[in-house]
């Protein structure tokens, strides 16, 4: 068998996975990093020389998510293991697969006891990287157990005499993808860390694998029962198949694949689809300073850090939500933490703003966290924050602010901010505090009194 000539397994996963990365931004997501790290790992996949680890396969997932749904890229989930669960059962099926599964196994293993050995006494800047690299290593070596399983008893070792000449070099690690040390998943000789959740590394180099000039999918009735998704595999259709049968768009990524066939609201689509092009321009502008943060703390220029950190929290307030998943995502939950303290102190329109923004994308807790923390300024400036969040409709948001600040504040404090407008706060105020305790209620209605702050009675 030559490269040219793929398993038919192998060749639908190939075409399955190049018609995936398609979809993708090569600049950008697990895509841009696996290709910015170990283009050769990655061009050795696409070839069809190795198959990635099912970690690789779900990353490139991942990035599919925002312009697609969960609920989409979930369902190509099921469709995905099943193609990479075939095309790894007839890589390992050679006649070298089980001594390879072996050898990656044991250098997986390695991995693994290097990664945990890490952990004790790591540095903060590093630890998010260290439990990636960890992970990503305990779910290989479960897979490849898995897989050398699969290959049922072992056969005589004579079996592998032809190891020379049926297995080049350049694959010799059987299971390959973009794994090499200082690849995706570590943070490499480059010095440049990608986001934890990258693949974990590989302690050996491996040669980029020669690149086919063509691909040919064996046909017959030997394989009638997969030449429908081999067809499909190379026929360019939809990688996420809508519910619906979906209405072509004519545009090349307006997004019109994905969505559900409307009822002869052209006009209506049309609007649909800039606001997707508009959500993947935020979410790429939020992608790339997330990046930026990930490289100057990996580099230790913390002030530029928190500069980026101040733009964020300057900017518009509906990137807030999105540079929540993406820090997260990144294992920088304490630079998020820091990103809220600054937003605390964004002036009390922008401030009501911002929790507006986290309490619609479903952050509940974040938003009370950001109006906990604003309530350290001024209390002419909460009761601004208050008055807000009240035209805005947001009533919760504007009653946990005043929850923090009967908390926090004295009840002297109180009767200064109720002093601004009497007549909305007043009750605000004394309904927040008695939800705190009777006792700062009866606290709050005697400052009141002695500020003259006509209260009910």
């Amino acid at each position: 068998m030559t490269v040219n000539q793929l398993p038919v397994d192998i060749g639908v996963f190939v075409q399955y996975l190049g018609r995936m990365t398609a979809l993708l931004d090569r600049y950008d997501g697990w895509y841009g990093v696996f290709l910015r790290r170990d283009p050769d790992g990655m061009a050795a996949c696409l070839d069809g020389a190795e198959i990635p680890p099912w970690d690789v396969v779900e990353s490139l997932l991942q990035d599919l998510a925002p312009t697609h749904g969960p609920e989409a890229v979930a369902r190509e989930t099921v469709r995905a293991r099943a193609l990479h669960t075939a095309a790894a059962a007839a890589h390992d099926a050679r006649p070298v697969g089980r001594e390879a599964l072996r050898e990656r196994l044991a250098l997986m293993l390695r991995e693994q006891a290097y990664a945990a050995d890490r952990l004790p006494g790591a540095a903060p800047e590093e630890l998010a990287w260290i439990q990636d690299d960890l992970a990503r290593a305990t779910a290989r070596c479960a897979e490849l157990r898995a897989r050398i399983a699969a290959l049922g008893p072992e056969v005589p070792r004579g079996w592998f005499s032809e190891r020379a000449v049926a297995r080049p070099r350049d694959s010799a690690e059987g299971e390959g993808g973009p794994s090499v040390r200082g690849g995706p998943g570590r943070p490499g000789a480059s010095g440049e860390p990608e986001p934890p959740g990258g693949p974990a590394a590989d302690p050996a180099p491996r040669v980029p694998a020669p690149r086919p000039a063509a691909r040919r999918i064996a046909r017959g009735a030997r394989f009638a029962g997969i030449e429908a998704d081999a067809a499909e595999a190379e026929d360019g259709g939809p990688l996420l198949p809508p519910v619906a049968a979906a209405a072509p768009t004519g545009a090349r990524f307006g997004g019109g694949w994905h969505t559900r066939r409307q009822p002869e609201h052209a006009r209506g689509k049309g609007e649909q689809r800039q606001e997707r092009a508009d959500d993947r321009d935020q979410r790429r502008s939020v992608r790339e300073a997330v990046v930026r943060l990930v490289r100057l703390r990996a580099r230790g220029r913390t002030g530029e850090a928190h500069a980026v950190l101040c733009e964020a929290a300057a900017g518009p307030a509906a990137l807030l939500p999105l540079f929540a998943g993406e820090l997260h995502r990144a294992g920088l939950g304490a630079d998020w933490a820091t990103l809220l303290w600054e937003a605390a102190s964004l002036p009390p329109d922008r401030l009501a703003a911002a929790a507006d923004a986290l309490a619609a994308a479903g952050q509940g807790a974040d938003c009370h966290r950001l109006l906990r923390q604003g309530v350290s300024r001024p209390a002419e400036q909460i009761a601004d924050a208050v008055l807000a969040l009240g035209d805005a409709g947001r009533v919760r948001e504007a009653d946990a602010l005043l929850s923090a600040f009967v908390r926090v504040r004295t009840p002297e404090d109180a009767a200064h901010l109720a002093a601004h407008a009497p007549a909305r706060l007043g009750p605000q105020l004394l309904a927040a505090a008695g939800a705190v305790s009777e006792g700062r209620r009866r606290d709050v209605v005697h400052a009141f009194r002695v500020a003259r702050i006509a209260t009910e009675r």
